[in-house]
């Protein structure tokens, strides 16, 4: 045995813990990260790599746990141990090539493929438990035909599968948005997946058939002097880190998301200032231009041509005063007055996956759909609380909101609380809380916001139940 052989050897139960360790955690961080309210496909294949991840990690580490118990557990027990190490592997496997193939699906793939991993495992556990059992006896011959048999048949297609389907999806889905870091990490990720697939899946304890026989852990050791195993957690390390890194994919989903929010609070707010201004300057202004003309031709003598002009400058006045109105009719329908009562309108807020991907939202209401404000009162309520919901999304960095409507008296109450970092009042040179507050002022109401940096922010709005 060679210094570097013996070296791998002394050090084999560090390495299968280092490799067990990197599968597992990103199985983990992609179980946590992976967001099931997310619109990106990629988001609906993730839990199957996550799972692949974990799996695995708990095969690997049952080749570094399982020898230990067994100097403490029968025979029996231990062998039920290996059993469900190898079960653990076949599952993983499994979960690598339905990553592969969900990731495939919007390309469309035919029908075999897709039931390609389920009838896969199920042969393996036909011929493993009811055809090998009977032509080895030796369980240690057996479970090495088993796992070389679970890696010919589901790792090495699956593994392959799955890194051409990153890679594509990474290609078509990934690259239009913009983001090369991302991209690029998916591609290494590919990369490493296709790498793990052949000798994850070529690579097999040694076996009294080709290419077992021939190919195998033992001879490639043999061969170059380092194990198998070195190279599979070295994989699995760039395969975590690639992964982990990608996943920033969903912040830049949340980034857009939240600009996709700001753009329509601002497009509203637009709105409704050009309404105002129409309803309180041009329209007004038209019409007490049609009031003068009215009365300066009643001054003038009856059918003369002085008189036809002015009727006819009033009935233009009257036509430019319409199309004012019409104009702010339209305002409006983009505004889209609510028209639901106010605590569904509410609780669509306190459910909004636009917001529940990023904060805790604990909504606390008395309020019910018979007692309820006019469609146009509601719609600013809503706007304010909307308004509010935005800013803790884009500064408070908060991790739980909670939003209290009651009605108290001849008031409705409503209260906007976070734990967020807070601000110092004042400080702030944006337009949203301005148009909260005003806002607040057309319902004939207040507007109160208490905040301090660490302590979070509370925003009150009151305003009179009746118009």
């Amino acid at each position: 045995m060679g210094p570097l052989v013996a070296f791998f050897e002394i050090n084999k139960a560090s390495i299968y813990f280092v490799y067990g360790l990197a599968f597992f955690i990103m199985g983990l961080v992609v179980a946590l990260q992976s967001r099931q309210s997310s619109r990106l496909e990629l988001a609906r294949s993730l839990n199957w790599l996550a799972a692949f991840g974990i799996l695995h990690g708990l095969n690997e580490w049952g080749d570094l746990f399982i020898p230990i118990q067994a100097a403490y557990l029968s025979p029996a027990l231990v062998n039920i141990l290996f059993v469900i190490q190898l079960v653990l592997l076949a599952l993983s496997f499994t979960s690598l090539f339905v990553f592969g193939v969900s990731l495939l699906k919007p390309f469309g793939i035919n029908k075999w493929l897709a039931s390609a991993p389920t009838v896969l495992f199920a042969l393996w556990v036909f011929v493993t438990f009811f055809v090998l059992t009977t032509f080895y006896r030796d369980e240690i011959t057996w479970h090495h035909v088993s796992n070389a048999l679970a890696r010919y048949t589901i790792a090495f297609p699956g593994g392959l599968l799955a890194a051409h389907a990153l890679r594509a999806h990474a290609k078509h889905r990934i690259l239009p948005l913009k983001a090369p870091a991302i991209y690029n990490a998916l591609q290494v990720s590919g990369i490493a997946l296709g790498a793990y697939a052949i000798l994850g899946g070529l690579i097999t304890p040694p076996t009294p058939f080709w290419p077992g026989n021939i190919v195998n852990s033992e001879t490639l050791t043999g061969w170059i002097g380092i194990p198998p195993l070195v190279f599979r957690a070295l994989i699995g390390l760039l395969l975590a880190v690639s992964i982990i890194r990608a996943l920033e994919i969903f912040k830049l989903e949340t980034d857009q998301r939240i600009e996709a929010l700001e753009r329509e609070s601002l497009l509203n707010a637009e709105r409704e200032r050009l309404a105002r201004d129409l309803h309180d300057g041009a329209i007004q202004k038209v019409y007490t231009a049609g009031l003068l003309v009215q009365s300066a031709a009643k001054l003038i003598e009856p059918q003369s041509e002085v008189s036809n002009r002015m009727e006819r400058a009033a009935d233009a006045l009257k036509d430019a005063v319409s199309d004012l109105r019409s104009n702010l009719e339209t305002l409006h329908e983009g505004t889209s007055t609510q028209v639901e009562p106010l605590v569904d309108l509410l609780k669509h807020i306190a459910t909004d996956p636009h917001y529940t991907t990023m904060v805790n939202i604990e909504l606390e209401t008395a309020l019910t759909p018979e007692s309820n404000l006019s469609p146009l009162r509601s719609g600013h309520v809503v706007r304010i609380v909307n308004e509010a919901m935005s800013n803790v999304l884009r500064h408070a960095r908060a991790r739980t909101v909670r939003i209290r409507a009651m009605r108290e008296g001849e008031s409705l109450i409503i209260t906007i609380k976070d734990d967020g970092i807070g601000f110092v009042p004042g400080s702030s040179s944006g337009h949203g809380l301005q148009n909260m507050r005003d806002r607040a002022r057309l319902l004939n109401g207040a507007l109160e916001i208490v905040s301090k940096p660490g302590k979070g922010t509370q925003i009150t709005l009151e305003i009179p139940w009746k118009d």
